[in-house]
């Protein structure tokens, strides 16, 4: 049936590539055509040969892994944002390099095998020189966003997947990366792929523009656009320049918004293109950049700006003994306050805290607190998400290897997070997503102190650890799927960080985030929105209200929110917490919903099922109380 289906999907190939029926069928799209013209007379490539994919060594993965450790770092929480957006299932949403090797993938851990079977592998090569037309290879190649859609595929062993890729540019405007999303459902129609491109292209412009920013964060960066209210927002362009005022890198949007080719800016003064003298533009400079200003381009251009940049300030007189470092984090809930001081006072004794609570509540903000208020603040703090990292990669990421002690291994071998927390403190978020096998290397280097690399020897460590988690790990140590004694050694204290909906302190964290977000800008919040957002019940917790405050920030106007600013979903869901609050019957019922989905991790088929309702049932009562889902899209 296979050799059939693979028999006519290469004839179909044959067919299109000699110039016959191309107004129709897969090929009707020009990069469609163009890319099966290609991997038959570049690639000479077989459309019904079933060969397995090529995938890196070991070593070689670490090393194209660790060429791009900022953007798998940036790139980590906006994949796992992008899968829940999409729900998740059936999905597999995947990172690659500039030449289509497989770097990371978020997926369910009960659909690996299906997309592994499909040849997606961390370490498989993509590029349309070994698989024929895809989402990936074909996106590198055509330097846009596309969606191959099943019969699409160049090979017939492919046409099971629907890929929607989309590239992220460097700074200097060369491919850094692809971003994909492949679902291997039959039903998936490609005019429904039409959403997922659009999230596709949004998370790889978020992506791309939170490199710009980190790459460039000694530089002068001016942010601009035609809107006010669109700059800081992704759509905005960005310019890098340096002390000199010679401009060293440009991203996309700046280039359309100025009308100018990549070559006639780089190198050159900024001040030829703005009538506005260096002077005058460092002169509107702040270390936030967040409230812009009108700007004119030398071609007549009205534009709207922010400056980022700190302005070199006079030393004081007189110097004053420094003030006790204060942590970055709202501490207006007395319990909260109360765990701070206690997590404080046995971190600096050498007690590990371990950090429990739901996602987006704030465990890593509270664990670097607890570090910058410590006396290791001088020293490194390390961050590693165990959940983030593939499987097959987190031994070498956290312990590190000697150079040439496998097949691919750097000569100068790598230090893993461990040896370069050495001195300071060793985040660990999502602990309870380790593999069981490094559990137990773990337990022996808190034991004895000593970290030994792959292939290499013993090395003394002096580091503090902090983990956290959401998971509930007694129940992962009775399923044994977590050591026993590791929890009890990683469990010094254990905090537990409320949820938003819970904390005392709502009203100071909204003041505290808010003026995070606006920096130097003055933002007030009317009072029917302000209590809009005090009533909402935040399933994404902290991390989802700094979202909506920085949105917020970006569309003030006069500097003021109201009301009417604030999203839909939020002033909704605020008015029936209202009515809810007034009918004690239904607040044990919202109470019951909610305590349901905690349960189920928000998981909305589980939630149906144990709650025996269905799930169009479910998302009624949801909105009915005011409940919403985490993530940026609302289902």
């Amino acid at each position: 049936m296979h050799n059939d289906h693979f028999s006519r999907h290469a004839q179909q190939v044959l067919t299109v590539t000699r110039g016959q029926e191309r107004s129709q069928g897969p090929a009707s799209d020009p990069s469609i055509a163009r890319s099966w013209l290609r991997c038959l007379e570049d690639y000479h490539l077989d459309p019904a040969q079933t060969l397995a994919p090529t995938v890196l060594e070991h070593g070689r993965l670490l090393e194209s892994r660790e060429r791009l450790q900022q953007v798998l770092h940036i790139a980590g929480s906006e994949m796992n944002s992008l899968h829940q957006q999409l729900s998740g299932a059936g999905h597999a949403v995947l990172l690659t390099d500039a030449r289509g090797v497989i770097l990371n993938c978020v997926t369910a851990s009960s659909e690996r095998k299906i997309f592994e079977r499909a040849g997606l592998w961390l370490g498989a090569d993509w590029s349309e020189a070994c698989e024929g037309t895809n989402g990936i290879g074909t996106c590198l190649v055509e330097r846009q966003s596309l969606t191959i859609h099943r019969d699409e595929h160049f090979r017939g062993r492919h046409t099971g997947l629907t890929c929607s890729a989309s590239p992220v540019f460097d700074p200097h405007g060369e491919l850094l990366a692809v971003l994909d999303v492949s679902s291997a459902r039959e039903a998936v129609s490609r005019q429904s792929q039409f959403h997922t491109m659009a999230l596709v292209n949004l998370s790889a412009k978020m992506i791309e523009s939170c490199y710009f920013l980190r790459h460039f964060e000694n530089h002068w960066l001016l942010r601009f656009h035609l809107q006010a209210e669109s700059v800081g927002l992704f759509s905005e362009g960005l310019l890098a320049f340096d002390g000199e005022g010679r401009i060293c890198a440009v991203n996309q949007s700046a280039l359309n918004l100025l009308g100018q080719r990549r070559g006639g800016l780089l190198g050159q003064p900024v001040e030829a293109f703005f009538e506005c003298s260096l002077d005058q533009l460092l002169g509107r400079a702040s270390a936030n950049a967040t409230a812009s200003w009108p700007l004119r381009t030398r071609d007549g251009r009205h534009l709207f700006a922010a400056l980022r940049g700190q302005v070199p300030s006079l030393p004081a007189p007189v110097a004053k003994p420094a003030a006790p470092r204060l942590p970055g984090i709202c501490l207006g809930d007395p319990a909260l306050q109360s765990d701070f001081r206690k997590a404080l006072r046995v971190f600096e004794r050498d007690v590990p805290l371990l950090i429990k609570g739901e996602t987006g509540s704030g465990k890593e903000a509270f664990a670097k607190a607890v570090h910058q208020a410590s006396q290791r603040a001088h020293k490194t703090f390390v961050a590693l998400n165990c959940a983030a990292i593939p499987e097959s990669l987190i031994e070498s990421e956290l312990f590190g290897y000697r150079g040439g002690s496998f097949t691919g291994a750097r000569k100068e071998g790598m230090p893993g997070k461990l040896q370069q927390a050495d001195g300071g403190t060793l985040f660990l978020d999502e602990i309870g997503d380790m593999p069981l096998v490094l559990q137990t290397r773990l337990l022996r280097v808190l034991e004895d102190r000593m970290v030994v690399p792959i292939g290499g020897e013993p090395q003394a460590v002096d580091v503090r650890i902090i983990s956290a988690t959401h998971r509930n790990l007694l129940e992962r140590v009775q399923a044994g799927s977590f050591r026993e004694d590791l929890y009890y050694r990683l469990n010094g204290l254990e905090v537990a960080l409320p949820p938003l909906r819970e904390r005392k302190d709502k009203s100071q964290l909204l003041d505290f985030l808010l003026g995070q977000e606006a920096g130097e800008q003055t933002v007030v919040l009317a009072g029917a929105a302000r209590e809009a957002l005090l009533a909402y019940a935040w399933p994404g917790n902290v991390r989802q209200l700094r979202m909506v405050l920085r949105t917020l920030v970006a569309l003030a106007e006069c500097g003021r929110v109201t009301l009417d600013d604030v999203p839909a979903s939020i002033r909704e869901r605020a008015t029936a917490m209202a009515c809810v609050e007034a009918s004690p019957l239904h607040a044990a019922e919202r109470q019951t919903l909610l305590s349901a989905l905690e349960q189920q991790r928000w998981h909305m088929t589980h939630t149906a099922e144990q709650l025996g309702v269905s799930r169009n049932t479910l998302y009624r009562k949801l909105r009915k109380y005011g409940v919403g889902l985490p993530g940026t899209i609302r289902r």
